[in-house]
């Protein structure tokens, strides 16, 4: 077990070398003088100069990853042109609202989706897995930001039982900033659910006629019993990847849903980031939004111990 932790440790940093090197190069690679690009049209030739000396931009390109990478590992993402600012602050400002966006979306398609799709797999054939398959087509064709304004629409507007948009005062309660993720968090919860049902339904139907869920059958245990201990839990597998996956890309993806319910998350300063041109606030979004990942997917590697003996071993 410890050599499997081990090898995913390793993992991860391999992984998470190749991401730095790469987000390094593509800003650096990127059409135009990123210090002219920064400061628009009128800034002067002295303006840039003295900006890209601030940046390290006059370095050369080996002596610029080195001083990035030196930087990084002592935690420091760089510093916001248009915030003036620690990006790392920046960042941890804004993560409250998509942390729980994230979370509760996450939570919501997995109470939609694994239920439904354990239900789906056992019933499989019936009107109630054709109706839970077609609808699960359709919420993955339909846009979050669409659905989003629906519920506004719906929900806010015409029958005001939850806020429009935003994340309530600066002195608002948990209950208040709470009422302004339902509508968001449903939003991309049921988009997200569609993908977790189907693997759900999938991985069930792979189990349920195996070998030793017919013996579990033949020695008079419950069906409950049957389909939850034995054949659920194997199929779990499968399905907590792709519950990791969806939660990684609800992270990055939350950008668009955040902009239209107005939600002061990292999504919202990363537009902002890239309409003003502010080059190490992307950066650094990039790079914290690539170790999520990295640790997500390193959790739920640790869960396949708990729940299969075989990876153990």
């Amino acid at each position: 077990m410890s050599q499997y932790i081990l090898q995913r440790l390793l993992g991860m940093l391999v992984v998470m070398f190749v991401v730095v090197t790469i987000v390094f190069i593509i800003v650096r690679i990127a059409p135009g003088d990123p210090a002219a690009v920064m400061l628009g049209p009128d800034a002067t030739a002295q303006d840039i100069a003295m900006l890209r000396t601030r940046l390290g931009l006059d370095q050369p390109l080996i002596v610029q990853y080195g001083i990035f990478f030196g930087q990084l590992l002592q935690g420091d993402l760089g510093e916001s042109i248009f915030l003036n600012r620690p990006v790392l602050s920046a960042l941890a400002d804004r993560a409250e609202p998509t942390f729980f966006l994230t979370l509760f979306s996450i939570l919501i398609a997995a109470l939609i989706a694994i239920p439904v799709g354990v239900l789906s797999a056992y019933w499989r054939g019936s009107l109630f897995d054709q109706a839970s398959t077609t609808l699960a087509m359709l919420a993955a064709s339909v846009p979050s930001f669409w659905l989003g304004l629906l519920l506004i629409q719906f929900f806010a507007v015409r029958l005001g039982i939850f806020p429009v948009s935003g994340y309530g005062g600066p002195g608002a309660g948990i209950g208040t900033r709470l009422s302004h993720l339902v509508l968001p968090a449903f939003s991309l919860g049921i988009v997200s659910s569609a993908l977790i049902l189907r693997f759900t339904r999938a991985s069930m139907l792979d189990v349920l006629n195996d070998d030793y869920v017919r013996t579990a059958r033949s020695k008079g245990m419950s069906e409950f019993r049957v389909v939850m201990k034995h054949a659920f839990k194997n199929a779990l597998i499968p399905v907590l990847t792709v519950i990791g996956l969806t939660a990684a890309l609800l992270v990055s993806g939350a950008v668009v849903t955040e902009t239209v319910f107005g939600l002061p998350g990292v999504g919202n300063l990363v537009v902002s980031a890239v309409l003003r041109r502010d080059y190490p606030v992307i950066q650094g979004a990039l790079l914290i939004v690539a170790a999520l990942y990295v640790l997500i997917n390193f959790l739920i590697d640790m869960l396949y111990l708990l729940i299969d003996p075989r990876v153990r071993y």
